[in-house]
């Protein structure tokens, strides 16, 4: 893998399950809204990229019900184990370990709508995914899309950069550049166009996210990573690092916790 990409080998058991948890009141919650946007109906066979530990394709296998198909896949085999215990029962539902950059085992046209919740960030090549979800959908199939806006950077995220460009450990630095690969609305509806979609809903829509505490926000921040935040540094000075930006979101925390007010881009297309 590429220096310049987020590492994908530094998941661990805590961290999965940490997401498992936590995601239910966030990812969850945006995924939910983002299938309400897609008008996903009984019968149709989806595929969710990016699906973690599954609670979303949880979700839709109940929408499509027992004529429908969900599909999981996710680079991370430790969410994927915890995403298979939850499909033991269901035979409309089931996951893989699978990249985003690597669909060619799926058949062309198998899939009636793809799914991309909270993952669209993570990819730095935008499209070559683009154009093999699109290889993957029937005509007139739909992908629906959300994910960070460009810009929208939040109070955690700000404090957890000042921290790591502080001594000692900006001697450290992150072998990617930056935090993730963020789109804006124009940007968004060119990549889809070149990969043989048209746009059918682009929106910028407001977000609010609670941390109950400064423990908590740092916890959810190593966990939506997949320990990228701080698996650059040495194993010794993580945990300084952490208290280090634990320290400063203390400064902005109020009664009800850290609060943070952000945006997210969605985007729901057609297959031409």
């Amino acid at each position: 893998m590429s220096t310049s990409v987020p590492s994908l080998t530094l998941d661990n058991e805590q961290l999965a399950r940490d997401y498992d948890r936590v995601s239910a009141t966030r990812q969850f919650q945006s995924g939910k809204r983002l299938v309400q946007d897609l008008a996903i109906e009984p019968g149709e066979r989806v595929i969710d990229v990016g699906c973690g530990t599954g609670l979303l394709s949880e979700h839709i296998a109940d929408l499509v019900g027992p004529t429908g198909k969900v599909l999981g896949v996710d680079p991370l085999p430790l969410r994927i184990e915890l995403a298979q215990a939850k499909a033991r029962q269901r035979s409309n539902l089931s996951f893989e370990v699978g990249d985003a950059y690597a669909l060619d085992r799926f058949p062309a046209g198998g899939f009636d709508v793809v799914v991309l919740n909270a993952v669209f960030h993570w990819l730095p090549e935008k499209t070559g995914p683009l154009r093999s979800f699109a290889r993957l959908l029937r005509q007139g199939g739909r992908i629906g899309i959300s994910t960070g806006l460009r810009g929208n950077i939040g109070q955690v995220h700000k404090a957890i950069a000042e921290t790591l460009a502080e001594p000692p450990f900006d001697c450290y630095p992150r072998a990617w550049n930056r935090a993730t690969f963020r789109v804006d609305e124009g940007q968004m509806r060119a990549l889809l166009e070149g990969a043989g979609f048209t746009a059918l809903l682009i929106a910028v829509r407001p977000t609010e996210q609670v941390h109950p505490s400064p423990e908590a926000a740092m916890r959810f921040s190593e966990a939506s990573s997949f320990g990228n935040v701080l698996g650059h540094l040495p194993d010794e000075l993580k945990p300084l690092a952490r208290e280090a930006v634990k320290k400063k979101l203390e400064s902005i925390a109020t009664p009800q916790g850290i609060v943070q007010q952000g945006s997210r881009l969605i985007a729901v297309a057609g297959r031409l």
